[in-house]
């Protein structure tokens, strides 16, 4: 039994130092580890304007979808997008043989309720019908001068018309095409309240815009030229699709020839001069982990203890591949900008030039 004992409390203690020493390599081995390797640089200050960037499209202010009041067949579209068109200008046309039908059809209808009223009331004359069969007959006669009516205004409402001068901005349809009463056929573009660039914003920088602000407003398709815009509308509740906020800037197009969808580059707010810029704290962007609207996360690298330890920043505007922190770090302070993603907080860590 003692025997026994021996033999168990051996084979214990080998197994006690064979996990000791297994321990131990382990351990010798990630000692010997290669330290990650990051690259550090100190916060900039840079001048920012105060002006609020954003990319947009151009677009008339008057925006119209023109349909035809019923459905059919279309005979012919007069148009082509982007063709200039006048005020009453019939823009697309639908077949006539089938409403045409439909307004006979309703005052042939209308013609004999009226010879069937003019029966009962000579016959309520001679005292052979009755009162409430002559009122039942008027009935009739009044529905049926109605439904003539009804006809007869649809039958108008087969041709589309301008609706004020402008420029065809799409066109939706083909000749030969069934549509539904109300299917948009052509938008148009009208010219009397101008041309607008509709932007994006977030929520934090739409509170900033007001009425009236000035605005710069750049196009490809003019290299170099600024053109003048002002803020003229601003949307009052989130896009449901986006989240953002349209602001409208209305821009005036001097003897440039402007066109449905070109890509602005806007400037709001935009003054002039060194009063127009201030310098602020900022960082590279590839410094960001875990970004969102207002917060990101940064390592900093501490120089005592040479490991990086992740801190929180709040960020404001980003321009040229900088973004500017608005408070939670210090201009001292040296950033991670190339292996910020593969840290770990508290991780050691070795320096690389950049």
């Amino acid at each position: 039994m003692k025997r026994r004992s021996w033999l168990i409390g051996i084979a214990l203690g080998a197994a006690v130092a064979a996990l000791a020493a297994s321990c131990s390599r382990g351990q010798t081995q990630n000692a010997g580890a290669p330290l990650r390797a990051v690259a550090v640089a100190a916060p900039q200050e840079l001048a920012l304007d105060a002006a609020l960037h954003a990319m947009g499209l151009l677009t008339p202010k008057d925006e119209t979808r023109m349909s035809f009041k019923v459905g059919g067949v279309i005979e012919s579209i007069k148009v082509e997008e982007g063709q200039p068109v006048k005020s009453g200008q019939t823009l697309a046309v639908l077949k006539q043989a089938e409403v045409g039908a439909s307004v006979e059809q309703a005052r042939q209808a209308t013609e004999k309720a009226r010879r069937d009223l003019q029966r009962g009331r000579a016959l309520l004359a001679d005292g052979v019908t009755t009162e409430e069969a002559v009122q039942d007959l008027t009935t009739a006669y009044n529905m049926a001068s109605a439904a003539q009516s009804g006809a007869e205004f649809n039958a108008q409402h087969t041709r589309i018309l301008a609706s004020a001068d402008g420029v065809v901005l799409r066109k939706l349809a083909e000749a030969n095409e069934v549509v539904q009463a109300g299917q948009t056929v052509l938008v148009l573009g009208g010219e009397k309240r101008g041309w607008v660039v509709r932007i994006g914003l977030a929520d934090r920088d739409v509170v900033r815009m007001h009425l009236g602000d000035p605005a710069r407003v750049e196009f490809d398709a003019w290299p170099g030229q600024v053109f003048e815009g002002t803020v003229s509308n601003i949307a009052s509740a989130a896009d449901a699709g986006t989240g953002t906020f349209t602001v409208e800037v209305r821009v005036e197009a001097g003897s440039a020839r402007f066109v449905q969808g070109l890509v602005a580059k806007v400037a709001v707010g935009a003054a002039s001069g060194a009063a127009a810029r201030a310098a602020v704290l900022v960082i590279p962007v590839q410094a960001l982990v875990e970004a969102n609207d207002q917060e990101a996360g940064v390592f900093v690298f501490d120089a005592a203890t040479r490991q990086v330890h992740r801190i929180t920043v709040r960020t404001g505007r980003m321009r040229g591949g900088y973004i500017e922190v608005l408070s939670g770090l210090s201009a001292a302070a040296q950033v991670v900008i190339d292996g910020a993603a593969f840290l770990e907080n508290g991780e050691s860590v070795r320096l690389v030039s950049k």
